[in-house]
């Protein structure tokens, strides 16, 4: 049965996910958001295609691990017989030419380890969201695979007929294989397959050096820094949700939902995160795209989410021809939350974008026509605050006064002010510095329910969100401030299942939520350790770490019950999540 006990591999321009038996059931090309030529994850397990597989005759067991500190995974296949082999699969990423090579190549390196093991290799591309098979070419030491939208070119120095024919063979030596480009290998396949081995496992064992990270947990926030790294796309500094669309957050639940392109609600925690690892180069990158969409934008207009290249239609469609992760569906591309109203991207954009002003790591420093810039999408928070919108969790059917997309308003006037104080932009900062505390006397009078003992999810409402968790980190109050204390209790109280904790508990466009959301857990445990309650934050994370998979990744949400994994994978916040908690809750490099 299909699980997300997969693997990541990448190099921040594609990605594929790679199951147990070292099976490849899902990969875009040529970018993230690209058509999935290998698919099966989203399909019936007995489809003929969609996928990328080295299959051992008698295969008994298997054994898989990331190389240390790299995206590059190592399979090990046992057979009945005794006889073993390696598969080690991974994204060049290196620089030459003193810029970064990074592909649309994946690299499977095979090689027999004892006795004479037999193999299959089954390469079977799909095309158009599974919809055909490509047309096939080969040559001598090549098959092409013509689609629609892109042509991929298999290189290899072990037998094309066996490949072709599927025909299984004894694996005598070392087997390379270069899926990518159409474009011809000019040199030995085995050697260019090692050098880029030597090369990408180089790169990425000192891009993890040079992390900062805390005295405990060190492996997980590692593993998690690297994840989040490979869903950065290259080319613009885009951060993907997810590597995935539609896996269920729950099952038989239609909440299905693409999540391979940019939320800008995220830049917040995800700058966040990469400025406590010391990751400036990728926090940098993030940060211009950010601001890139955000200078362009007509009247600092924002939408909620962007493609990963900036643009802004994502017109949502569904596929048929896929029946979807255990044949839950629909699958669907694109994501009707580009049209969305949500006020709290102002908030998170300036939030980021405050990174410019203070960080004094970055090599070109925000100036004050950079503040000007960000002025301009501060009047939209302005002009949104109090005002109804979708909230940060994207109702569909339904827009009310949300406390949290209010709160970001508030914070988006609270960092302009501290901006133009530093820039001794005096004048500015008393203005933004009126519209701030203006937002802060109406959220308390508003947004804070007495009954409750809370603040409520929504202006003069009953109901509860996890996000309200945040305000404390977001500064609005102090973590000793009665209010905060009462808020976390009244939604630990109400949200909280088990040991995880649930976005709301009122039903929505598609019923009552059946999962927990993994980074509401996070903010959960971030939360308690702000109150003191530091023994219990630490139950609770380390709880957390070990529903992560055998790899150490986590998805959107989780079944509070079963612990089984549910939602797009791997999921950015999650992977945030870990990172943040681990940095607040470890003990001091001293102790």
């Amino acid at each position: 049965m299909q699980n997300l006990n997969l693997a990541m591999i990448g190099n921040c321009q594609i990605a594929a996910l790679i199951d147990e038996k070292a099976k490849v059931s899902w990969a875009c090309f040529p970018g993230f958001d690209g058509d999935p030529a290998f698919c099966s994850l989203l399909n019936r397990e007995d489809c003929d295609s969609g996928f990328f597989a080295v299959e051992m005759e008698d295969h008994q067991r298997s054994e898989q691990q990331y190389v240390e500190n790299t995206p590059i995974l190592r399979t090990v296949m046992h057979a009945s017989d005794g006889s073993s082999l390696e598969i080690m699969d991974f994204c060049p990423r290196f620089s030459q030419f003193e810029r970064m090579f990074h592909p649309v190549s994946m690299v499977r390196r095979i090689r027999p380890l004892s006795g004479s093991p037999r193999v299959t290799i089954r390469c079977r591309p799909a095309v158009d969201y599974g919809t055909s098979k490509p047309q096939i070419t080969s040559g001598s030491n090549h098959i092409r695979y013509v689609g629609r939208e892109f042509t991929l070119r298999l290189t290899t120095n072990t037998s094309i007929n066996h490949i072709l024919e599927e025909r299984p063979f004894i694996l005598h030596q070392h087997a390379t294989l270069i899926l990518g480009p159409d474009e011809t290998v000019s040199e030995s396949v085995g050697s260019l397959g090692r050098s880029f081995f030597e090369d990408t496992r180089h790169y990425w064992q000192s891009w993890s050096r040079g992390l900062s990270i805390p005295f405990e947990w060190q492996e997980a926030v590692i593993r998690a820094a690297i994840t989040l790294k490979l869903c950065t796309y290259e080319d613009t500094g885009a951060i993907i949700a997810a590597a995935t669309t539609s896996v269920p957050e729950a099952p038989n639940t239609v909440r299905n939902w693409d999540y391979r392109y940019c939320w800008l609600r995220d830049s917040y925690f995800t700058v966040n995160a990469l400025n406590a690892l010391g990751a400036t180069k990728t926090m940098r990158s993030y940060l211009r795209y950010i601001m890139n969409i955000a200078v362009t934008s007509k009247d600092g207009f924002l939408q909620p989410v962007y493609g990963i290249t900036g643009r802004a239609d994502l017109t949502e469609s569904t596929v048929p021809h896929l029946s979807g992760y255990r044949g839950m569906g629909p699958v669907r591309v694109g994501n009707q939350a580009f049209e969305q109203i949500q006020h709290d991207v102002y908030g998170s954009v300036i939030l980021s974008g405050a990174h410019y002003f203070f960080d004094k790591r970055l090599v070109n420093s925000g100036t004050a026509a950079d503040f000007h810039q960000l002025e301009t999408i501060g009047e939209q928070a302005v002009a949104c605050f109090g005002k109804p919108d979708a909230g940060l969790w994207e109702y569909r059917g339904r827009q009310r006064v949300h406390t949290f997309p209010s709160m970001m308003c508030w914070a988006a006037c609270d960092r302009l002010a501290k901006i133009a104080r530093h820039l001794d932009i005096l004048e500015r900062g008393a203005y933004w510095q009126k519209h701030a505390d203006h937002m802060r006397e109406q959220l308390h009078q508003h947004a804070w329910n007495p009954k409750l003992n809370a603040f409520s999810e929504s202006f003069d409402d009953d109901s509860l969100d996890a996000s309200l968790l945040l305000i404390h980190e977001l500064g609005f109050v102090k973590a000793d401030d009665p209010k905060f204390k009462a808020t976390v209790e009244t939604i630990e109280k109400n949200l909280r299942h088990g040991s995880h904790m649930f976005r709301y508990n009122n039903e929505d466009d598609f019923g009552f939520p059946e999962t927990a959301f993994n980074v509401c857990t996070f903010w959960y445990i971030n939360a308690l350790a702000a109150l003191g309650r530091t023994e219990e934050a630490r139950e609770l994370f380390e709880n957390m770490l070990n529903h992560r998979n055998r790899h150490g990744l986590l998805s959107e949400d989780l079944d509070p019950v079963s612990g089984e994994l549910w939602g797009n994978f791997p999921q950015t916040y999650s992977l945030v999540g870990i990172i943040q908690a681990a940095m607040r809750l470890s003990k001091p490099w001293e102790y």
